[in-house]
């Protein structure tokens, strides 16, 4: 019975939970481990055994002096594996905003409000991370959804924020077409200098952060008929924007559909492109080169309310651009981190992802792995995220079913474990809970 564990004593006074899985998929081999008896000391793993005898028991003297100890057996038809992590979220979006812009419509407290809704049902669909790319408008409701989070005041997945994202006057984020003779809120800081732009990194830091978000693409309507996204930051200017986070050890994410505007953002040194809808070889080439991840968003583009207003036939264009340069860069073995853009449709959905990745060229594995192993390496927290194994964070998710048959038992998760807790059961028999 090989067994993995820590190495460490274990202290008392801790809450214990053990975890029986017939199957444990580890997305990093792609092994599924049979019969793993997984023991969770406080929020984290204290070990895992292959092929174990059988549940733990109360009496086992490795618990003695628990504060209480939990033992949940998963059904032989159940497949366990690390909670997901999305990499690009909206928590202060909802669908509707798409086609009214919620700065015109709705308050910072009530979007608020609407996010710990949202928060809820991610957690609930077995996304125990996300990083959330651009508060849309909504100021830093987003650091202050987090840190409800953290402190146990509302659930929700473990958040990692970027407050305010920076763009430029006219640019994606502002709002166009309005009368120049009043003051409107924009969904991003306009920046039009270096100064400026070193300064709202500043400010967001003071705020407290986790990345920065930067536009160096435009929106959609400014896309040109051959499409080319319109550019709207220069080499130097990320640059700039890149070394200022870097001085607060934190990473930039750059919204760039393709072109020039991936190109500068790339060469600027960010840690991800967003979106990437018209990545052509070359510029996937300098993205594996870079090492820079790509979160590609494919299911938002087909599922957001009001994109009709571009017409079927550049939307089927768009669409068919993005589907072939995510093969590529599959190809290419460029790092594709699974990302959503979760708030353009309804949060909880976000596992409808994979079926796209999966029917764009994706193996199920690798789709998983994008959602776990590569969404860890992407924060940077490759130690606590993204394996069931000893000393990562208890972030652990159950579906019916095999996901690396049918990548879609992902959309029904039937248990969620965050940090240790439980916070979703759904298991039939022979589920049982002791203690």
């Amino acid at each position: 019975m090989p067994e993995h564990s820590t190495g460490q004593a274990t202290p008392a006074g801790e809450r214990v939970v053990a975890l029986f899985a017939p199957r444990l998929l580890d997305p990093s081999s792609g092994r599924v481990i049979s019969n793993a008896l997984i023991i969770i000391r406080g929020e984290r793993v204290e070990s895992v055994t292959e092929d174990a005898l059988g549940p733990a028991k109360a009496d086992d003297p490795r618990f003695k002096g628990a504060a209480s100890f939990q033992s949940i057996v998963f059904p032989a038809a159940s497949t366990v594996l690390p909670g997901l992590v999305d990499s690009h979220t909206h928590a202060l979006l909802q669908p509707m905003d798409a086609v009214t812009s919620p700065v015109l419509h709705k308050s910072q407290a009530y979007r608020a409000i609407e996010g710990v809704a949202g928060a809820r049902r991610t957690l609930e669909a077995g996304f125990t991370t996300v990083r959330d790319v651009d508060s849309e408008g909504a100021g830093f409701a987003d650091v202050a959804l987090r840190d409800a989070i953290n402190r146990g005041i509302v659930p929700g997945p473990r958040m990692f924020v970027s407050g305010n994202p920076l763009t430029i006057t006219g640019g994606y984020m502002n709002l166009l077409g309005y009368s120049p003779d009043i003051t409107l809120p924009d969904l991003g800081v306009p920046t039009d200098s270096i100064a400026a732009m070193i300064a709202v990194v500043r400010r967001n830091m003071k705020y407290g952060v986790d990345l920065i978000k930067i536009y160096t693409s435009g929106s959609l309507p400014q896309v040109t008929p051959d499409f080319e996204p319109f550019s709207q930051f220069s080499v130097d200017e990320v640059k700039a924007v890149v070394a200022e986070a870097a001085r607060w050890h934190k990473d930039v994410a750059a919204h760039a559909y393709g072109g020039v505007p991936a190109r500068n953002a790339i060469e600027g040194g960010v840690r991800s492109i967003e979106h990437g809808l018209f990545l052509d070889d070359g510029i996937i080439e300098l993205l594996v080169k870079k090492g820079v991840f790509w979160c590609p968003t494919l299911h938002v583009y087909t599922a957001e309310p009001g994109l009709e207003r571009f017409g079927e036939a550049f939307m089927d264009a768009v669409k068919a651009r993005h589907k072939k340069g995510f093969q590529a860069a599959i190809k290419a073995g460029a790092k594709i981190a699974f990302g959503t853009d979760a708030g353009g449709f309804e949060h909880g959905a976000n596992a409808q992802e994979f079926r796209v990745m999966v029917d764009h060229g994706m193996t199920p594995l690798q789709a998983i792995r994008s959602a776990t192993v590569v969404g860890a390496e992407l924060l940077r927290k490759e130690k606590d995220l993204g394996a069931v194994a000893p000393g990562h964070l208890a972030d652990i998710i159950a579906v019916d079913g095999d996901p690396l048959r049918d990548v879609t038992v992902l959309e029904h998760v039937k248990f969620v474990m965050k940090g240790g807790a439980v916070v979703k059961q759904q298991l039939p028999e022979p589920a049982r809970t002791a203690g």
